[in-house]
This record gives C-alpha cells, structure tokens and sequence, in this order.
C-alpha cells in the first residue's frame, strides 16, 4: 500500500495516476488523486468524474511502465 507522504505528493503535484486493478490493462483507472482515508481513494478520472478505489490496488505514475498488480505477484 502507498504511504500518506506518497499521496499528498500525488495530490499537490497534480500528476496522473494510474490504478493498476488487475491483470488486464484495459482495467486500469487513470486520473488525479483527490483525496484518501485508511480503506479507500477517491481519484478524479480524465472525464471529471470521480471514483472511489481500494487502496488496496497497486497505484504508479501514469507516465511509468505498467506493472503488474500486487495481486498477481504474490
């Protein structure tokens, strides 16, 4: 899971995101942090709309290579 400093920087900085939920690429939630809490966060997506995600899921750079989820590796 991301720390608390990561997201904030996330947040400040405006950069995109992506939330890797699966092994399928197509999956894959791109946007801006908005906000967090313990379980879960909120991600502004390119359209506006806004999604509520697990924290659970594996978060990265838009701009990086995409990984492969935590999931998966275990």
């Amino acid at each position: 899971m991301i720390t608390e400093q990561q997201m904030d920087e996330f947040r400040l900085s405006g950069e995109s995101v992506r939330i890797v939920r699966d092994g399928i690429p197509a999956n894959d939630v791109y946007g801006i942090v908005v906000a967090w809490d313990d379980e879960s966060i909120v991600i502004r997506r390119i359209n506006k709309r806004v999604v509520k995600l697990s924290r659970a899921y594996k978060l990265e750079r838009a701009t990086d290579e995409r990984g492969e989820p935590d999931a998966l590796n275990q």
